[in-house]
């Protein structure tokens, strides 16, 4: 992946809030009358700010005298199919959240688009760190140690839930999961494609081909990185783990070795590691978090070339819809421009992955 980009400061520019634009602002009185009749305990009068990150779903801080909230939406305007799942987000963090897995509480969605312009549900705000930065610049050797140990931890809990035991049973279809994914993105990516890369044609036709077979079935987060979880203030222990849209059920591998391409991304301000000296830096190596996780769940890891290709062929397929985004200007965040621009290169590491997995060339 190409590391001519401009550096930037993620955690500077992504965390905290912003005044609401114009063109993302919200009709305060139609949401008040929202609130005062879906929300438990609900208190006006409410104020709101709109968080830096978050390109995909639009998501606001909700303020009251006495707590605040997050609401999370779709964007405005014409959506791809099954694209912003805001109503899946509700969904599996509804069912989480009894079972003492750390996900914000719900407090309702609302369907409706009429009431403020697309769908959109309100949960409680996590009020702890939030990190951007991979190389935890701001942490000591031992506390980086923890926090990865806590990722991981985290995901191998998510993974031994029991999905039809929380009410979610009907989540999604359990098997052939990297089939179904590949094929999704595969559409979703000829529907907002804007330029013919052959290398992305190519990966298309041969990674259903070629889908190792699937061990184990639970819930998959779809994203899941040190930027969509928020940290306890005061331990190196994740407090809650966010952005949901990307959710179903499927193959936990698959989940886990997203996960993994951290170690194999360059190091640029946000999650990837490659270049750093992570055993100086107290980060555990490949080894030892694939060790960390196979303990914790007892599922068996394969070689994961294939699953690294497959990855990074899904997140151009998501990379290209906020392209298509900033194309036609209805894309969120000030950095969905940038973030467009990774498509390439994350089409010729999905395709040299491919190679090393034994894609013909």
């Amino acid at each position: 992946m190409s590391t001519n980009a401009p550096k930037i400061d993620y955690q500077k520019e992504m965390v905290g809030t912003v005044e609401v634009e114009d063109r993302d602002k919200l009709d305060m009185d139609t949401l008040t009358e929202w609130f005062e009749a879906n929300v438990a305990g609900y208190e006006g009068p409410i104020s709101y700010s709109k968080f830096k990150g978050g390109q995909s779903n639009p998501t606001y801080r909700i303020d009251t005298p006495a707590r605040s909230y997050v609401l999370r939406r779709q964007p405005f305007g014409k959506l791809l199919p099954s694209a912003h799942a805001v109503d899946r987000e509700y969904q599996v963090m509804t069912g989480l959240h009894p079972t003492g897995f750390p996900v914000p509480q719900t407090f309702g969605l609302c369907e409706d688009s009429d009431v403020l312009g697309s769908k959109f549900f309100v949960m409680s705000m996590a009020d702890g760190r939030s990190l951007w930065n991979g190389a935890l610049p701001d942490n000591t050797p031992e506390e980086r140690r923890e926090i990865y140990f806590a990722m991981i931890d985290t995901m191998a809990e998510l993974h031994l839930q029991k999905p039809e035991e929380i009410g979610l049973g009907d989540f999604g279809k359990s098997e052939d999961y990297c089939a179904r994914q590949i094929s999704r993105w595969s559409k979703q990516y000829k529907l907002s494609e804007t330029d013919t890369i052959p290398e992305m044609d190519r990966l298309i036709e041969w990674l259903p081909e070629t889908i190792p077979p699937q061990h184990a079935s639970g819930i998959v987060h779809g994203d899941y990185r040190l930027d969509n979880m928020i940290f306890h203030n005061d331990t190196n222990t994740v407090q809650a783990v966010l952005d949901w849209e990307l959710s179903t059920l499927g193959d936990p591998i698959a989940d886990f070795s997203y996960l993994m391409l951290n170690w194999h991304n360059p190091a640029d301000g946000r999650a990837g590691l490659a270049g750093l000296d992570i055993e100086a830096l107290g980060i555990p190596s490949v080894e030892e978090a694939v060790a960390r996780y196979v303990d914790k769940t007892g599922y068996p890891v394969p070689p994961m070339e294939w699953y690294w290709a497959y990855n990074l062929f899904r997140l151009a397929g998501i990379m290209q819809g906020i392209k298509k985004r900033v194309i036609d200007g209805t894309a969120s965040s000030s950095h969905a421009k940038q973030m467009s621009e990774r498509v390439a290169p994350l089409v010729q590491s999905a395709y040299a992955f491919a190679l090393q997995a034994g894609m013909p060339a």
